[in-house]
């Protein structure tokens, strides 16, 4: 992730979307750029122990990041099966990085994987726009 930039806090907006919440951009924002998903490092073992929890985001079998902050403004994007953005896990880091630019009003989305897709989101459907456009 060195090679690539923040994304400016300013090219971004939480507001509703068809899933709730969603990080919108609000100008644009080129590919490779990225948003570090922050919160308290805490053991995986403990996380798996949090039922319920929605923002925790496992770096490996060992530490999970507790992304429940509002600070962290990277939990307010939304899992989509037609993804503009990837998790990228360096060290005790995860970014979300943007995959194709993004124009103002377009959501920030990246696939959350089978693990939570299958937890939280197909038992209720799956909400996002590729998904929804075919319903």
């Amino acid at each position: 992730m060195r090679r690539t930039k923040p994304i400016p806090k300013e090219l971004l907006r939480v507001k509703r979307s068809k899933s709730g919440l969603g990080l919108f951009a609000t100008g644009t924002i080129a590919p490779g750029m990225y948003l570090e998903y922050i919160g308290t490092i805490i053991p995986t073992v403990k996380a798996n122990t949090m039922l319920g929890a929605r923002y925790l985001f496992e770096i490996n079998k060992r530490w999970t990041i507790n992304g429940s902050s509002r600070n962290n403004l990277a939990r307010y994007i939304n899992h989509s099966c037609a993804p503009n953005c990837e998790s990228v896990i360096d060290s005790k880091h995860i970014y979300i990085k943007t995959l194709q630019e993004l124009h103002p009003g377009e959501e920030l989305v990246y696939d959350y994987g089978e693990e939570y897709f299958t937890e939280f989101i197909e038992p209720n459907g799956c909400t996002c726009a590729g998904c929804s456009k075919s319903s």
